[in-house]
């Protein structure tokens, strides 16, 4: 019997990464095999993302050609996932009859009940039901290089006027810490190296049941043997406790990055959004985190052209970019979500305008970038090596790939004399002295190499 394959689509943010991954893990113990485009798939998901108008237009693109395809080739499975599954539901099925599964975002682990359905003759299934108890972290999927999302609560109590997220990733729901730390144990056994703790909001981590606190299973965490780093995302300002600060103060193995969205730099709009803070709030917190952490490098969301954002407003978050010099963002043009309150607002910002302001600001924030990367030139600094990234300068050195703590990437060579060059592997730690500083990256050479899977046993 010909063995089923399956290819998975993910549109959006890290979460819909990790549940393409656990997905991926799911249907491997089904006995699906991955395949490598849509084209050689028995089963093709497509797990959308509702955040950004785009990434649903994108979505429903490819459905529609999927679903043309399913009409001349009925044994194709179609599975529509994630944020707009669970916002449209049953609209999905009406728009594209050939979709067989429907799968909200609270339904992961019954995939395999609604396959079996599929596959005995039964109609199409719409399962968007947030109520039903899914046991999510009990599903893992395959480990495929040494950095890996580990999602660590699911959903957003915050209720921003512009975002979906509370209505279709439901409320705050955190997995207990000894789960979590399991996990990351099983991962580290595996070879991974430095994980990525995930959640709409993980500064509000244990409030909803546990009572353990982010800071605290931070500490947790950091005491994991054979584990080199700590990154999480995404935090929300309002939430950055004492505790937060002085783990970065006090935890060796997190990274010296936060990612600590101020979406505008206007307190008018940001009471609008209802963001729960004020500029002058937000810049003493990273004023603490600074004081903490020596170099922490910081980003930033950034939403341009929100519901009657004036000319003064958006000088102001520019004037924010400015004084902060934030190591990066993410900057977008705000779109009508459905759901969204913003979306009732009537006084929008023209398009035209909207890109006038975003080109400003990543303008702006590219010069800092840029500079800010120019200041590592000379410097020695830590990579964890991710994997090769193809051959420097007319196909000359191979180049290797990674991020330093500050999450930067960095491209770099091993020169033939360098220290421990010859043992260069995914997982290792270099030292790189940077030769240049690039608008989004940086590019050296390695000094020295060593193994960080030395003395750790791994499966």
């Amino acid at each position: 019997m010909k063995m089923k394959r399956f290819y998975i689509h993910t549109i959006g943010c890290q979460m819909n990464v990790s549940d393409s991954s656990k997905l991926c893990g799911l249907l491997s113990s089904l006995g699906y095999s991955p395949a490598s485009e849509t084209g050689d798939a028995d089963l093709v998901v497509v797990n959308t993302c509702t955040i950004r108008a785009k990434a649903r237009q994108k979505a429903m693109s490819l459905v529609g050609r999927l679903a043309a395809r399913k009409r001349s080739d009925p044994g194709l499975t179609i599975c529509v996932s994630g944020c707009v599954a669970q916002e449209e539901g049953e609209g999905i099925i009406r728009m594209f009859p050939e979709v067989d599964i429907v799968l909200g975002t609270a339904a992961l682990e019954r995939m395999p009940v609604h396959l079996r359905r599929i596959e005995a003759g039964g109609g199409p299934v719409v399962d968007t039901d947030m109520t039903a108890g899914g046991d999510f972290d009990l599903i893992t999927g395959p480990v495929t290089g040494v950095s890996h999302f580990v999602t660590i609560m699911r959903g957003c109590d915050n209720f921003c006027t512009y975002c979906v997220v509370p209505y279709v990733r439901g409320r705050e729901f955190s997995r207990p810490p000894s789960r979590i730390v399991e996990e990351i144990r099983s991962l580290v056994a595996r070879g991974v190296r430095e994980v990525t703790l995930l959640g709409q909001n993980v500064n509000s981590y244990g409030k909803d049941k546990n009572g353990c606190s982010f800071a605290r299973l931070l500490g947790m965490v950091n005491e994991i043997e054979g584990l080199l780093r700590i990154r999480f995302t995404t935090s929300h300002p309002k939430d950055l406790s004492p505790g937060l600060v002085d783990a970065f103060r006090n935890l060796d193995r997190l990274c010296s990055h936060i990612h600590l969205p101020v979406q505008s730099g206007s307190d008018r709009i940001l009471e609008r959004m209802n963001r729960k803070y004020t500029r002058e709030e937000y810049l003493e917190k990273l004023e603490t985190l600074r004081s903490a952490r020596e170099g922490i490098a910081l980003s930033s969301d950034i939403i341009v052209g929100f519901p009657g954002e004036s000319e003064r407003d958006f000088q102001q978050t520019l004037d924010l970019v400015r004084q902060v010099e934030f190591d990066s963002i993410f900057a977008f043009i705000y779109s009508d979500r459905p759901l969204a309150p913003a979306s009732k607002f009537s006084d929008k910002v023209d398009e035209d305008e909207k890109r006038r302001r975003i080109n400003t600001l990543l303008s702006l924030q590219n010069s800092i970038s840029r500079r800010k990367n120019i200041e590592f030139e000379g410097r020695v600094i830590e990579v964890l090596v991710e994997g090769k990234s193809g051959r420097s300068g007319n196909g000359a050195a191979l180049q290797w790939t990674g991020r330093d703590t500050t999450n930067r990437v960095v491209n770099f060579t091993v020169p033939g004399d360098c220290p421990g060059g010859a043992a260069v592997r995914p997982g290792c730690l270099a030292q790189v002295r940077i030769e240049a500083g690039l608008a989004h990256s940086l590019k050296g050479r390695a000094v020295a190499i060593a193994d960080a899977f030395a003395n750790v046993a791994v499966a």
